[in-house]
């Protein structure tokens, strides 16, 4: 066994991966009052959705990306982004990636905290597994990260996903780069700030 240092500032998370070959048998969507409607944001809009769902679990990656990247992945024909609503409030969100053939992406799943641990996760699960395998799909694939949800992994595999590798990320904490407020992911602690 041997540990790794991780520099202070920096982040260190074990990613899992995680596919499905094969299209489920039957497939059980739970009752839910919450609704999925396509969105089509602005760069604004998809950061502030985005940070807003995954900012407790440190997302940032869309955060960083220039405007012109991000707007070529959400406006890509291939890509489908949804928000979760309840009512007309939207509380998070769901993107797929089809943009390899014969492959589609869960890339980013999630409510905000507030709705978490409330039986809301399970059905947008399994709206994302449904509508992932619409079309010509023979791999539905995931990723998901030791900083995530601590119930993501576990919710994978009961939805029908098998892991099939892990790697371990390092990367600037980036509540410390200025990207996320310093209170975003209370459960991560800060190593590396200053105390002044």
């Amino acid at each position: 066994m041997s540990l790794i240092d991780v520099p202070a500032g920096q982040l260190a998370a074990v990613v899992t991966y995680l596919e499905m070959r094969e299209r489920p048998k039957a497939l059980a969507i739970p009752h839910s009052d919450l609704s999925l409607h396509r969105a089509h944001p602005t760069p604004g809009e998809y950061r502030s959705l985005f940070q807003a769902v995954g900012g407790r679990w440190l997302w940032f990656s869309r955060l960083i990306m220039r405007d012109a990247v991000l707007l070529a992945i959400i406006d890509d024909p291939d890509v489908e982004l949804f928000e979760v609503r309840e009512g007309a409030a939207v509380i998070g969100m769901l993107e797929l990636d089809r943009r390899v053939a014969g492959e589609c992406e869960l890339s980013f799943v999630g409510l905000v905290h507030e709705h978490a641990g409330k039986g809301h996760g399970r059905w947008l699960l399994a709206e994302a597994v449904a509508r992932a395998w619409q079309g010509d799909v023979s791999r539905v694939h995931v990723h998901t990260c030791t900083l995530d949800h601590p119930a993501a992994l576990s919710a994978y595999c009961r939805a029908g996903f098998v892991a099939v590798g892990r790697k371990v990320e390092t990367f600037i904490d980036p509540r410390l780069a200025d990207i996320l407020p310093r209170d975003c992911a209370p459960q991560v602690p800060l190593v590396g700030a200053s105390s002044s």
